[in-house]
């Protein structure tokens, strides 16, 4: 009795728990699940809908132009704008992804030119948020709303977690008198419910924790990109803090190859120009990664003196940004190709599975506590009086 009792009170605390938690958080839960099921082929998508380049085929070999001639063309084709941001995009070697705008410090960039590096020809021009894919990655990462809708979408995905641990608290106690996979088909459509409810949802739960994890991760960007910039980059650029942009830039293609001659092993993946958030008014930030499936999602920024074209520091970004770095493939299975894309869409789907069917599961019990009370008003609770054997 002493020991039974604090197991009572511990199931029930953990039973509200679950229901709460996966209650407050279902309606967005089930938003970020139906748009982030075809965010997982985001690629396909923009590719079959035409917002992906398409990279004309040239003779084997053609070499790349440099790159300094390729900036040159896309600040040609935008002349009312500015340079921001060279991208090289990784599996598209022949692409140079070019960021413009109207001043140097706008986010997004009002323009983007997918460059062929090896003709300087523009192959696609865009604006960032066009697109049902874009519409779709807006809603699903902060409804509209900016940073507070990524903040409330981050505490949803916490709720979800909490969700996910209730459940595997309560797994044990309420199957441990059935089998692993067990369906009772015979009994009502609440208690198969229940127990597809269970099963699912302990078969997907390390996917579902992991999902769940980096998704709230993926909403605190803003806040550890400003927390980067406040203190790593003001860190490295603070010799050069009140020192004017130069009026005449170095060649980009010598920053790039100091930053390569500095990082043996890496690639330059994203370079960013001088005046814009991601450097300093004297700095190239050529962020370099590695070759491997893991290396290649974590950056190492170069900062190049624009002016003198020396490298002036170059360092590991902090914990904070490698983490949440790791965490944006494995959210959307971005990193084992279309097969564990596929394998991520039917983990998705299972979990829609799972939130429905928990809900259905509230319900009933609801409309059952509901029947309980009304009886009991009228004097007559189910199941107090005797009933005829059969």
């Amino acid at each position: 009795m002493t020991t039974e009792a604090p197991r009572l009170r511990a199931l029930r605390f953990w039973s509200a728990v679950h229901t709460w938690t996966s209650l407050i958080s279902m309606t967005f839960l089930l938003m970020m699940c139906l748009t982030g099921l075809p965010l997982v082929f985001h690629e396909e998508l923009d590719e079959l809908l035409g917002y992906e380049p398409e990279v004309p085929t040239l003779s084997a070999g053609t070499p790349h132009m440099a790159l300094d001639r390729i900036v040159a063309a896309a600040a040609a084709k935008r002349p009312r704008e500015v340079l921001q941001f060279v991208g090289l995009p990784k599996g598209e070697p022949d692409i140079a992804a070019v960021g413009l705008s109207k001043t140097l410090r706008t986010l997004p960039s009002d323009s983007f030119l997918d460059m062929d590096r090896r003709t300087a020809e523009v192959l696609l021009e865009k604006k960032p948020g066009t697109g049902p894919v874009a519409f779709l990655l807006k809603l699903h990462t902060d409804m509209f709303l900016g940073l507070p809708g990524k903040l409330f979408l981050g505490l949803m995905g916490f709720l979800f977690v909490i969700a996910v641990v209730s459940g595997i608290v309560l797994y044990g106690p309420f199957m441990k008198k059935l089998d692993y996979g067990t369906v009772r088909r015979k009994r009502s459509a609440r208690i198969k419910w229940l127990d597809w409810h269970n099963l699912i949802g302990v078969s997907t739960l390390a996917w579902a924790l992991v999902v769940g994890a980096t998704g709230t991760v993926n909403t605190w960007a803003e806040l550890m990109l400003g927390l980067w910039q406040t203190g790593q980059l003001a860190e490295m650029t603070a010799p050069y803090r009140d020192a004017p942009r130069p009026t005449t830039l170095t060649s980009l293609d010598a920053a790039v190859a100091t930053a390569q001659a500095a990082a043996p092993g890496m690639r330059p993946q994203f370079i960013a120009f001088p005046g814009t958030p991601f450097s300093s008014n004297n700095h190239y930030a050529v962020f370099m990664a590695g070759k491997t499936p893991l290396t290649s999602r974590l950056f190492k920024p170069a900062l190049i003196d624009a002016g003198t074209g020396a490298l002036t520091d170059m360092r590991d970004m902090p914990w904070y940004m490698q983490g949440f770095f790791l965490s944006q493939p494995l959210h959307f299975g971005d990193y084992g190709g279309l097969p564990l894309k596929i394998v991520w869409s039917l983990l998705d789907l299972a979990t829609i599975v799972v939130l429905v069917s928990g809900l259905y599961l509230w319900l009933v019990r609801h409309r059952q506590g509901e029947r309980r009370v009304a009886h009991a008003r009228a004097g007559s609770v189910p199941g107090s009086t005797p009933q005829p054997a059969r």
